[in-house]
């Protein structure tokens, strides 16, 4: 790589940094009021995702703010069932809404035209890589098949995701069709965000924690292996950041598994068990969301007690999921300073 070192890039070629860099999950978002006021502008959330010259200002709104290592795309990981025409919309108060997909619509879908309906969020990748400080780490990212599936058949968010529980037990092959189809289109629309821009790439599985062991394997890490298996095909030099959460001991070999150069540790993580972990490669997380909303000691301590045990290895430091709106922006900017500043 020429230019300015970026140093996420660095923590995932296995480099231990002192202090570790640093970006949020949905650090573009609901807390700061200037998302507020572009979101309002933009009509609805996913005119936001497919409109780039408000996506790109997202992004940049929290570089700007807090100077994080890395900046990831604005965008949903439902736009590609969005892209599959399953009728994707945002309802507020409700969350995101689709048609339910059945044995016979997963028969029926068409992929044809995924990548040409997500070239407004390509064109935002490649914007970002012109318009962000050259020592910023670009993050492309998608949804894991499990997570996109778990959604595509319920036709909404459920607490356990008990719909698509049910229906992979029911209809083992038409589930794993969904799976592989998913893992195909996901992977390239990763390939394009790496090639508009993107120094990396994070694959999230939000719901990988309601699975049991071999469901987990079998709907979580096989579906996301593929995916790397693919885009590594095309793309030797990829770095991959895979996000499992809640998935708990299941993180055992996740890694050489996948084959990701970074898993990312939700906050439910013991800190010990993370210490194994960074034995086999870099980790990102995994500080609890409402310690940035309680702020204070509670913040404090958090941040100290993951500098204190997985600071001297390869860490990106990052929430164990996402910021939440109920985050003061002001809590995120002590946040920041007490990860560069503290002393070892």
């Amino acid at each position: 790589m020429t230019g300015p070192t970026r140093k996420i890039v660095e923590v995932l070629d296995g480099k231990t940094l002192t202090p570790p860099p640093i970006w949020l999950m949905r650090q573009a978002g609901r807390y700061l009021p200037e998302y507020r006021k572009t979101r309002a502008d933009a009509g609805s959330f996913l005119d936001l995702c497919y409109n780039p010259e408000l996506a790109v200002e997202v992004t940049l709104q929290p570089i700007r703010r807090y100077g994080f290592d890395a900046a990831i795309l604005f965008s949903d990981i439902l736009v590609i069932p969005d892209a599959l025409k399953r009728n994707v919309r945002f309802v507020q108060g409700e969350g995101p809404q689709m048609d339910p997909i059945d044995e016979a619509g997963i028969a029926a879908l068409v992929t044809d035209n995924v990548l040409s309906h997500l070239a407004p969020v390509i064109e935002t990748v490649r914007r970002l890589r012109r318009e962000l400080p050259a020592e910023t780490t670009l993050l492309g990212f998608c949804g894991a098949p499990w997570t996109v599936a778990t959604y595509m058949i319920a036709g909404h968010g459920t607490p356990d995701q008990a719909p698509a529980r049910l229906f992979a037990y029911r209809y083992r092959e038409a589930f794993e069709r969904l799976l592989a189809l998913l893992a195909e289109i996901s992977a390239e629309y990763l390939i394009a965000q790496i090639d508009a821009g993107a120094d990396a790439v994070q694959i999230f599985d939000s719901w990988a924690g309601v699975l049991g062991e071999d469901e987990f394997e079998a709907f979580a890490a096989k579906p996301v292996a593929r995916m790397i298996e693919i885009v590594r095909r095309e793309r030797p030099r990829a770095k991959v950041i895979a996000f499992a959460k809640g998935a708990g001991m299941n993180l055992k070999n996740y890694r050489s598994r996948v084959k990701a150069d970074a898993i990312g540790l939700d906050w439910s993580v013991p800190l010990d068990f993370a210490v194994e972990l960074q034995k086999e490669g870099p980790v990102q997380g995994n500080l609890d969301p409402m310690r940035v909303v309680a702020g204070g000691q509670a913040l404090e301590v958090g941040v100290d007690r993951i500098l204190q045990k997985l600071g001297n290895g390869p860490l990106i430091f990052n929430l164990g999921h996402g910021i939440t709106p109920e985050a003061d922006p002001a809590n995120v900017a002590t946040l920041v300073e007490r990860v560069r500043n503290i002393h070892r």
